[in-house]
């Protein structure tokens, strides 16, 4: 096969900022590691305002984590959920973590999926989905969250996976806005360019 030129690489504070011998028994502690992988992200001007991670549901913890890599890696689908995934699946070999065999996996995001990154976290196989902001407050700073069936939640829901929204969603939300008074760069969006 031929060698392409991507590879995942996350920032170099990444390792410093977290501590892999730490669980995360309570929801509103695994959405705060998300959320400061954000905040660190803009801060450290490595990419946007999204942090994401993947956690056992059994031992609450860490499989993988995931910022938003789409300028630094000049790759549109490099969503803090996609690294996140991606990484998961690495760890653990294998593209389906709902497959038997492997723990029960919830996905942590600091804002509710993107069209792109919703169409991939049931393929994914994790369990659960757990978001801070919303896609409006998202999208009310420009970004463009694509087109999403109308009750999403409940279409994750059908397919076996539990949603919960809104976990420290005024914390996440407030990463989005400091990006925007920093003069993050809106990437991607048709909104912006329709104005």
């Amino acid at each position: 096969m031929k060698e392409t030129g991507l590879k995942l690489i996350l920032p170099g504070w990444v390792g410093d900022f977290l501590d892999d011998s730490k669980a995360y028994p309570e929801i509103e502690d695994r959405m705060r590691l998300v959320i400061g992988l954000a905040r660190k992200n803009i801060e450290m001007g490595t990419g946007g305002p999204f942090g994401s991670a993947v956690f056992d549901m059994g031992t609450h913890r860490l499989i993988s984590v995931g910022v938003n890599l789409v300028e630094s890696s000049n790759c549109s689908v490099l969503h803090a959920e996609m690294v996140a995934l991606i990484l998961a699946q690495e760890k653990l070999r294998s593209y389906d973590l709902g497959a038997e065999g492997m723990p029960e996996c919830e996905l942590v995001s600091s804002a509710e999926p993107c069209a792109m990154c919703f169409g991939a976290i049931p393929w994914s196989g994790v369990r659960r989905l757990v978001c801070g902001a919303s896609g409006e407050v998202a999208e009310a700073i420009g970004f463009d969250e694509g087109d999403k069936v109308g009750d999403w939640a409940g279409s994750l829901n059908r397919l076996g996976m539990e949603v919960i929204k809104n976990v420290l969603g005024a914390e996440a939300a407030e990463v989005l806005r400091q990006y925007l008074r920093m003069g993050g760069k809106i990437y991607n969006s048709r909104i912006q360019r329709r104005r």
